[in-house]
């Protein structure tokens, strides 16, 4: 692990810190913007400058690029600096997580991580850091933990005190108000062979809207709206999902439903949550890995490790290009190491372990998380025995149409049995929608029937 800033070790010290002393001084606060990002990452280059400082990261569309678009590469010239292997990974040690050189163990002749010069194109809108700079001297974990107060838009804690604030601004980070996607997933089998499916979605934002207020979400209690409905293959097509998530899941814990094509009937759905399978994931993935992580934390202690410099799937424009075809993507073990674009980034580590009395799983988690987006870039996770079970990775751009940085892949390794999950395939299908405008109406358990049936 790098030496911590004095930013950091200072952070450190307040990790016991109880949720109530969480808010931070307004000088600490007027940082943000000045030795801080806006966001609260450090502004500043490394010692050696192989991750640069930042200047503001790409905040408008680049030359060349309409809405609807897949997104053109930034830096269409830059050139591999050197490639990490099974038989140099000693080399680069420093810079891997666990989870990262075991996929070198377990794919010694395949798996490579080419990496690039460092770019740190993290942006959003300028209203986005307004709110992240007010909500630093006021927001709050409340609930033991299992909800927040005080916050709007931005991220709630940019200079946060412990792991559970951290994790709260990955789920909150900012990705837009109303998004609609098209993307694919596949679970290739040993020989590389995949089924495709497709899924539509839908996702309100309530948190992130320009008007909204504290007294609002305090009195809907509401983060975002999902929905989801799978239009391929033809034996899944119609299989719907709808989900409402609180603000404070101890006061109202998520709601979900589903809508099952064979009963024609929409069903209430408790157990959308947690370690329950994700929908047709193959098993590959727990509900809650969904976006690297989602929902309630309560079933987890999570520690502040600190922060450290590793190397991050970042600015991935040509694994997102609509140039390459999922055939070319999707090989047997891992996705083709030859498009993933990998950079040196700072990043807060976040260790999550199971609470005792507490079911999940996964016995502990290790969050890398991006400090100049809050994005979760990579997690380690752990079975019951300790022992790495699965890697998540998340390859990341900047939809700079937005400007969010969010992934357009994310795979999760099974070192077990030796498949992966690939959620977010766009390159064959539409580009994301920001500009959607979608009200509370397209988030009923009506409308989601009628988004089901085929």
């Amino acid at each position: 692990m790098k030496k911590l800033t004095i930013l950091s070790a200072a952070v450190m010290l307040a990790l016991s810190a109880p949720a109530a002393l969480a808010k931070v001084s307004q000088a600490d606060a007027d940082k943000l913007g000045t030795t801080l990002t806006p966001m609260g990452a450090e502004k500043a280059a490394n010692a050696d400058g192989s991750i640069p400082a930042w200047t503001g990261g790409i905040s408008k569309p680049i030359a060349g690029y309409s809405k609807g678009m897949h997104h053109p590469d930034p830096f269409p010239t830059d050139k591999v600096l050197f490639t990490i292997t099974n038989e140099n990974k000693a080399q680069y040690a420093e810079f891997l997580t666990p989870g990262q050189k075991q996929l070198f163990e377990v794919y010694p002749d395949t798996y490579k991580m080419n990496v690039y010069e460092s770019r740190r194109t993290a942006a959003v809108p300028q209203y986005v850091y307004d709110a992240t700079k007010a909500n630093a001297v006021r927001a709050e974990l409340v609930s033991q933990g299992n909800g927040i107060t005080g916050a709007t838009i931005g991220v709630p804690f940019p200079i946060p005190a412990n792991g559970l604030e951290v994790i709260w601004n990955h789920i909150l980070r900012y990705r837009g108000v109303d998004v609609e996607t098209y993307r694919s997933q596949a679970a290739p089998m040993s020989n590389g062979s995949y089924t495709l499916v497709e899924n539509a979605e839908e996702i309100r934002f309530e948190y992130s809207r320009p008007e909204v207020t504290l007294e609002k979400l305090k009195e809907t209690n509401t983060l975002f709206y999902f929905k989801q409905v799978v239009t391929q293959p033809a034996r899944l097509a119609g299989t719907a999902l709808l989900v409402k998530e609180t603000m404070d899941q101890e006061a109202l814990p998520r709601q979900a439903w589903t809508y099952n094509t064979g009963q024609r009937r929409v069903r209430k759905a408790p157990n959308v949550a947690f370690d329950t399978p994700g929908t047709v994931s193959d098993g590959l993935r727990t509900t809650d890995d969904f976006d690297m992580f989602n929902g309630s934390p309560i079933r987890y202690n999570w520690e502040l490790v600190g922060k450290k410099e590793i190397y991050i799937p970042y600015n991935d424009y040509r694994l997102h290009s609509d140039a390459l075809k999922y055939d070319q993507i999707l090989k047997p073990g891992h996705i083709n190491p030859e498009y993933p674009r990998y950079e040196k980034h700072r990043v807060w580590e976040v260790k999550a372990t199971l609470k005792e009395g507490m079911r999940h799983t996964y016995k502990s988690r290790v969050f890398y998380i991006d400090e100049d987006s809050w994005q979760v870039a990579v997690t380690d996770i752990y079975d019951n025995r300790d022992e790495l079970y699965r890697v998540g990775v998340a390859h990341l751009i900047n939809y700079y149409e937005v400007p969010a940085l969010w992934s357009t892949l994310e795979v999760f390794h099974d070192l077990q049995s030796r498949r992966y999950l690939a959620m977010g395939l766009d390159n064959e299908g539409r580009m994301y929608n920001f500009d959607a405008s979608l009200s509370e109406s397209n988030f009923t358990p009506d409308a989601l029937r009628r988004a089901g049936i085929r």
